[in-house]
């Protein structure tokens, strides 16, 4: 409008001034820069497909590129501990505890945990757990344990059961969190990254006496992976055209192409003569249970 002339109010209504739009408010811009972080963060989760390719490979808008290819935040994870410090529910659902190897006197200090929580305890492992509690410093290779690194549940020492009981309330988990494989792991579901055996496929040769077969599989299959009913031949046809990529394997690595395994027992009898055969691997159970473990695609000798 011309002039410092001032709109005419033709309601009993006054103008309502705009949203403020400061990040420091709580107006409009907050708002759309908070959905803005959520679709970067979403953008960001698969950072690239079976062939390799990130999303930053499909846009040809130097804008969307810009926004894709910025490093991305160091967001804390102290802000995935209990919201709700007197009752089981958190953010992202209720609080599910099960333990894994513990002595008969500390399951019954978890199931005490569990009333005060108003928390689920399981028995078995299911897809709700979300807490893995253990006796010691150090992981052990029960499946309850490796089924909790593999679905990225909080694994934690026995400490932190006997922390809550003390106050009454949901202590922070990152004090008591079992480090290096279990947090990866933990980190790698809340960015909402492609599972450990994402893009791999395994074949079970022989049998199992250490790790049951059908423990292992039901380890392929959290891990994102697939098990092949028929062994792989390293000069098929089908085999050279498979495509995929491990996502977890390392970048500048030949196992990041090379994705199907042929597992075998480390204490039977038989011993590949060779590691590799074209696109195959051939690797010991052991091996396996140590990239469960430490939640990574471990190297392996060619």
């Amino acid at each position: 409008m011309p002039g410092n002339r001032q709109p005419t109010v033709r309601s009993g209504n006054k103008p309502c001034s705009a949203p403020a739009m400061d990040p420091a408010g709580g107006g409009a811009w907050a708002h759309s820069r908070a959905a803005l972080d959520r679709l970067e963060k979403l953008l960001r989760c698969s950072r690239c497909n079976i062939f390799g390719l990130r999303p930053v490979d499909y846009t040809d808008d130097e804008d969307m590129k810009s926004l894709l290819l910025l490093p991305e935040k160091n967001e804390s994870s102290s802000t995935s501990h209990c919201s709700v410090m007197n009752t089981g529910q958190r953010k992202d659902g209720p609080l599910v505890l099960i333990g894994s190897g513990l002595s008969s006197d500390q399951q019954k200090m978890l199931s005490e945990l569990a009333a005060i929580l108003k928390a689920k305890k399981c028995t078995e492992f299911d897809s709700t757990v979300t807490h893995v509690v253990v006796p010691g410093d150090a992981i052990q290779s029960t499946l309850k344990c490796m089924l909790g690194i593999l679905n990225g549940c909080w694994i934690l020492k026995f400490e932190w059961v006997k922390a809550c009981l003390r106050r009454k309330v949901c202590e922070q988990e990152e004090k008591y969190e079992i480090p290096e494989g279990p947090q990866r792991s933990r980190l790698n579901r809340e960015q909402l990254l492609p599972k450990l055996f994402d893009g791999c496929y395994f074949y079970l040769g022989g049998t199992f006496k250490h790790h049951p077969k059908d423990n292992l599989i039901k380890l392929v299959t959290a891990g994102g992976g697939q098990i092949l009913s028929r062994k792989p031949k390293p000069d098929s046809d089908v085999t050279q055209t498979i495509n995929t990529v491990a996502y977890h394997a390392r970048p500048d690595s030949d196992q990041r192409f090379c994705t199907q395994y042929i597992i075998y027992e480390d204490l039977a009898n038989y011993h590949p003569e060779r590691v590799r055969q074209g696109k195959v691997w051939m690797a010991p159970s052991s091996w396996f249970i140590d990239c469960v473990m430490s939640f990574e695609l471990l190297p392996l000798d060619s």
